[in-house]
């Protein structure tokens, strides 16, 4: 029911109401505040008032990744600060390295986890990065169970460093997403997932983690082995008069759904039928989820065209397309063939 008397009626409500710090106390004491009202603290957790610290979603801190001042507020950081001010006021002087900004959601049988950067922080920050899209499975195909994982991770493409990652399944997201939150804390790189040594059983994981995968996928595009493009660059490309798309999947899963000018050559014939494919142009290839069009792309490169993979596939772009009348329903999970 709103203030103004009217009702509305729904089966699910859902209140995004944001936070705000509560620093009254703060400002009445005339400590500095940002412009959200936060209390400004230095490293150590000092206010402006240096007989007077300040912890948790009260304060603003340093992003451990960009090392921006941002208003974070998790229950995490806040328990972490409390003891390092503790530390502090016993003489200690231990330092805040900041937050990174670790969270999980459930919402009915979803979770939703990320770290780090998203998009628009790195983009505000002025980090050059890139990305790479995967969807998984959370443990082996073969063991009852396996649900799908999407992962998105942002990397800094000078030198690899993982600047944040977004997770999203019904199983193990919550587990991607805390080893790539160590991994960030502990400035590692893309090229580090790939040797990472993960537990493995099939009730559990892959052979080849999902977090090993972005690191493979991301490491093919830092050493020139494959290009890519992302799904928000393909209405550019449609316009290109000197480029193809090229849609690598199977027939039936070409009826449920295309880009809109692909040309349709399933993958297991790409060898026999290549010589349609104009070498003069460009050639943007894609499939389900990814991985055939990165085997198609290697085809191709190895024929001496100038190609790119779509990264996340079909499947995520078809996700953006708010007019797309494409049901994934009937499809089998992660561009297996049908």
């Amino acid at each position: 029911k709103l203030n103004t008397g009217e009702t509305l009626n729904a089966d699910m409500a859902l209140i995004c109401a944001g936070v705000a710090p509560d620093t009254h106390l703060a400002k009445s004491a005339g400590l500095a505040l940002n412009a959200r009202g936060a209390i400004i603290v230095d490293e150590y957790l000092r206010t402006s008032n240096k007989d007077i610290y300040a912890v948790g979603d009260a304060i603003e801190v340093k992003h451990f990744v960009s090392g921006m001042p941002r208003h974070i507020p998790l229950a995490g950081p806040a328990n972490k600060q409390g003891r390092l001010v503790a530390d502090n006021i016993c003489g200690l002087q231990n330092a805040y390295k900041g937050t990174q900004g670790s969270a999980i959601l459930k919402f009915f049988d979803i979770a939703a986890a990320s770290t780090g950067l998203n998009e628009a922080s790195a983009k505000e920050a002025g980090i050059n990065y890139d990305k790479v899209h995967i969807y998984s499975l959370s443990h082996a195909s073969y063991y009852p169970g396996a649900a799908d994982l999407y992962l998105k991770v942002l990397f800094q493409t000078d030198n690899g460093r993982i600047l944040g990652a977004q997770i999203v399944g019904q199983e193990g997201a919550d587990k991607r997403c805390d080893v790539l939150a160590t991994a960030i804390r502990a400035n590692m790189t893309i090229y580090d997932l790939c040797e990472l040594e993960l537990c493995y059983a099939p009730p559990f994981s892959s052979a080849k983690d999902p977090v090993n995968m972005i690191g493979f996928a991301a490491e093919n595009i830092l050493t020139g082995k494959l290009k890519q493009f992302h799904w928000h660059e393909i209405d550019r490309i449609r316009q290109d008069k000197n480029a193809i798309i090229l849609d690598t999947r199977t027939d039936y899963e070409y009826r449920f759904g295309a880009i809109s000018g692909a040309k349709h050559i399933p993958l297991d014939s790409l060898r026999a039928r290549i010589k349609e494919i104009d070498k003069s142009k460009t050639v943007y290839v894609y499939c389900q989820s990814g991985l055939r069009s990165y085997l198609a792309s290697r085809i191709l490169i190895q024929e001496g065209y100038d190609c790119y993979n779509l990264s996340g596939g079909y499947r995520l772009y078809s996700t953006t397309e708010k007019d797309s009348l494409y049901d994934p329903s009937p499809l089998l999970p992660c561009g297996a063939k049908g």
